[in-house]
């Protein structure tokens, strides 16, 4: 059923707010909005060019009921934008305090850049590997992977990143092995931890994982002279599904 409300005119009708958009039908101007139709006006020039005309007939608007179906999809827009506005943001991550850097033992083969802030020097010529250079390269890389699977499980709300450098420090060196990451260009940690936003190489430090964070771990062992390098990104409780996603996509890229 329409609504409609009449307006009798005996004036030039100038009807500016009309879009040049719309269409004639013998006595009829339509508009594309399925909402409004005006009648009663005859032979109004449209030519790209403003609506002008004179009407002496009744100037009759008429305002359409939405349909069923438009109805439907008005609510679910607003019940999708309620939605959105009543997601919760979280706040942006905070740095905490960093502790003491941690001991290793003088027995434990160190990396020479340790001891100095400079970075090392990245040579340009081609290594070329014996046997024996090669399995210890695989041994440094699988300690590595097993700190860095035992370093997963410690990821659950409430505990700190220090708490996680903790633990994977005393693995490291529990098996003989030096944790790269400290004492590199001044890093004071022993393992990169990146919580949220932070992209990489992230300090550890005082601050508690919350519920639906994501953390990178970044594990690097230094042993028996070679770098055994490895990271992941884990899920810190209850995630919310497009970070699960995100983080889903580039573990299979």
């Amino acid at each position: 059923m329409a609504l409609f409300t009449s307006l009798s005119l005996t004036r030039t009708v100038t009807p500016t707010s009309l879009s040049t958009s719309s269409r004639i039908f013998n006595d009829h101007v339509k508009l594309r909005s399925s909402s409004s139709s005006f009648s009663g006006c005859r032979q109004l020039p449209l030519s790209g060019m403003p609506l002008f005309g004179h009407c002496e007939k009744q100037f009759v608007v008429y305002a359409k009921r939405l349909s069923g179906l438009e109805e439907a999809l008005r609510m679910k827009r607003e019940r999708e934008l309620k939605g959105s506005n009543s997601t919760k943001r979280r706040a942006p991550l905070k740095r905490g305090r960093v502790s003491p850097k941690l001991l290793v033992p003088d027995h434990i083969m160190k990396p020479p850049y340790v001891g100095t802030s400079e970075l090392p020097e990245i040579g340009n010529e081609h290594q070329i590997h014996d046997a024996e250079g090669i399995s210890r390269m695989r041994a440094a890389g699988e300690l590595a992977a097993r700190v860095l699977e035992y370093a997963g499980t410690l990821v659950r709300p409430s505990v700190t990143t220090n708490e996680i450098d903790e633990a994977v420090h005393q693995m490291i060196i529990d098996a003989g092995a030096y944790p790269s990451p400290l004492g590199y260009g001044g890093f004071p940690k022993s393992v990169c931890t990146s919580v949220n936003e932070c992209m990489c190489h992230g300090i550890p430090d005082s601050r508690q994982l919350q519920d639906g964070d994501i953390i990178n771990i970044d594990v690097t062992v230094y042993l028996n002279g070679y770098h055994g390098d490895t990271s992941k990104t884990f899920l810190c409780g209850n995630v919310s599904e497009p970070v699960k996603q995100l983080v889903k996509l580039f573990y299979d890229r």
